[in-house]
C-alpha cells in the first residue's frame, strides 16, 4: 500500500464504478436471459413461476447482503488506517459466515418455502413450478452468500476488474446451462433452476481463486486477530443493523411481487418482465454505490473529511448521468425490450402499459443509492437501519391508500415512493456524518 493517498479524480471512480456497473449489469440481464428463455414457452405460468421463485430466492440470500456491505465498509476503513493484517483478516470472517449464513438457510428451507407460499396468491400450477425451481436453487446457499462476502472485500480494495471476471464468469456458466438444459434437454422450470445452482459453485471457486493473495497473508492464518472480541462485536452490531435494514427492503420487494399475484397470472408475469428493468437499472447505478462505498471507507478510516466530500460528490454526478441515460433508454427501447423478453401477447401488452412506472424510476431512485453507498462506506449502519424501517412504514401507509384505488397502478406507485423516501430521509442524516467524521468518531 502506498503511503500517500491517490488522488480523487473522474477517472478514479469511473475505474472503480464500471467494471462494476458492467458485473452487475449481468445480473439483471441474466434474469431477463431466464426469463426469455422460459418465455419461449408459449403460456404465463412458467414466466410466472420463475419469477416468484428467484424473487423468492434472491430475497432471502439478500438477507445475508449485510455481509457484501459489512465487508466493503469495515474492508475500506482498514485500508486507510493501513492495516493490511486486518485486511486478511476480514476475508476469513467473511468466508466463515458467508458459509454457515448459507447452510443455515439449507437447513430451513421446509420453512422458508412454507411462508413464502402462505404469503403467495398466485394460480397451483404456478405454485407447483416455483417451488421445483427453488427446491433446486437453496442447495447453493452456501456459495451465494459466501460469494457476498468475496465480493465486498474485494470492492473496498477497487480491485472491481476482478469482480467482473467473478460474475462474467458464473454468467457464462448459467447462459450455456440454461440454454442446454431448457431449450434442448426441455426440462423447464427445472433447468433454469439447476444451471444457476452450478454457477453459484462454479462461481465460489473462482471467488476464491481471484481473493488468493489475501489468503497468502499472515492476517487469514491469526485465530486471534479473527476472532478478536472487540472486532467481532463490531462486525456482528454491523451487520446486525445492515440485516434488519435488508429484512425491511426485501419486505418490500417481494411483497411487491407477491401482491402483484392478486391481480391474475398474466399481470403477475408483466410485472415480472418489467422487474428485469428495475434491476437493471438499480445494479448499473449500484457501479457508483459501490465507489462511493469503497472511497467513502477509506476516507474514514483515514479521518479525511475532505476526501470523503469529493469521493461522494464525484460518484453521485456519474450516478446521476447513469439514471438519465437509463430512464431515456427505457422511454424510448422499452416497448421492444418488452416484446423480446416475452412472447405471450397478453403479458407483452399488460408489461407496456405499466412501462411509464420503469422509465421514471432512474430518476426517483439515484438519491437513495448514492446514500446508501455512503453510509455503507461510512459504517453509519444504525442510520440505515432506522431510515430504512421509516420508509417501510411509508411504502405500508402508501400501499394501502393506493392498491384499492389504483390497482397494480398503486403497487408500483407504492414501490416507487419507497425508493424515494429512503433517500430524503438518508440525507437528513448526512450533516450527522460528517461531523462525526471531522471529529474523528
Amino acid at each position: 500500500m502506498s503511503s500517500q493517498p491517490l488522488p480523487l479524480t473522474h477517472a478514479r471512480v469511473l475505474k472503480i464504478a464500471l467494471p462494476v456497473l458492467l458485473s452487475n449489469a449481468t445480473v439483471p440481464i441474466l434474469g431477463a436471459v431466464d426469463t426469455a428463455v422460459v418465455g419461449q414457452i408459449p403460456m404465463p405460468e412458467p414466466i410466472a413461476a420463475v419469477g416468484i421463485g428467484a424473487v423468492v430466492i434472491s430475497a432471502v440470500y439478500w438477507i445475508f447482503g449485510f455481509l457484501r456491505m459489512g465487508t466493503t465498509g469495515l474492508t475500506a476503513q482498514a485500508l486507510g488506517e493501513k492495516d493490511a493484517c486486518e485486511v486478511s483478516a476480514l476475508l476469513a470472517r467473511a468466508l466463515l459466515v458467508g458459509l454457515a449464513g448459507g447452510v443455515l438457510l439449507i437447513a430451513a428451507q421446509a420453512l422458508i418455502f412454507r411462508i413464502a407460499f402462505a404469503a403467495s396468491p398466485a394460480s397451483e400450477e404456478v405454485e407447483h413450478m416455483a417451488q421445483s425451481y427453488m427446491q433446486i436453487r437453496i442447495w447453493s446457499a452456501p456459495a451465494a452468500v459466501a460469494i457476498y462476502g468475496l465480493t465486498g472485500w474485494l470492492i473496498a480494495q477497487e480491485r472491481t476488474r476482478a469482480v467482473l471476471v467473478l460474475q462474467l464468469g458464473m454468467n457464462l456458466v448459467n447462459v450455456v446451462l440454461d440454454v442446454a438444459l431448457v431449450l434442448w434437454a426441455h426440462m423447464g422450470v427445472e433447468g433454469v433452476a439447476l444451471a444457476t445452482f452450478v454457477a453459484e459453485w462454479s462461481g465460489l471457486a473462482l471467488g476464491i481463486w481471484l481473493c488468493r493473495d489475501g489468503l497468502l497473508g499472515a492476517g487469514w492464518r491469526n485465530r486471534a486477530r479473527v476472532f478478536d472480541p472487540a472486532r467481532l462485536r463490531r462486525m456482528a452490531a454491523l451487520n446486525g443493523d445492515i440485516l434488519i435494514r435488508s429484512l425491511f427492503l426485501q419486505g418490500i420487494i417481494v411483497s411487491f411481487m407477491l401482491l402483484g399475484g392478486r391481480f391474475g397470472d398474466v399481470t403477475l408475469a408483466a410485472n415480472q418482465v418489467l422487474m428485469q428493468f428495475m434491476m437493471i437499472t438499480a445494479h448499473a447505478m449500484d457501479g457508483f454505490a459501490f465507489a462511493a462505498e469503497a472511497l467513502v471507507g477509506q476516507a474514514v478510516g483515514a479521518r479525511n473529511l475532505a476526501q470523503l466530500r469529493r469521493g461522494s460528490r464525484l460518484a453521485a454526478l456519474w450516478c446521476a448521468v447513469i439514471a438519465a441515460a437509463m430512464s431515456l433508454l427505457f422511454w424510448i427501447a422499452g416497448p421492444a425490450l418488452v416484446r423480446m423478453i416475452a412472447t405471450d401477447p397478453e403479458v407483452r401488452a399488460a408489461a407496456i402499459h405499466f412501462l411509464p412506472w420503469i422509465a421514471v424510476a432512474p430518476l426517483l431512485q439515484v438519491l437513495t443509492f448514492m446514500l446508501d453507498g455512503i453510509f455503507i462506506g461510512a459504517t453509519r449502519s444504525s442510520d440505515m437501519r432506522n431510515m430504512m424501517a421509516l420508509s417501510g412504514v411509508i411504502y405500508a401507509v402508501t400501499l394501502l391508500l393506493a392498491l384499492p384505488l389504483l390497482g397494480n397502478h398503486g403497487l408500483w406507485l407504492a414501490f416507487q415512493v419507497s425508493f424515494l423516501a429512503r433517500g430524503l430521509t438518508l440525507a437528513l442524516r448526512y450533516p450527522a456524518l460528517e461531523r462525526a467524521v471531522a471529529a474523528g468518531t
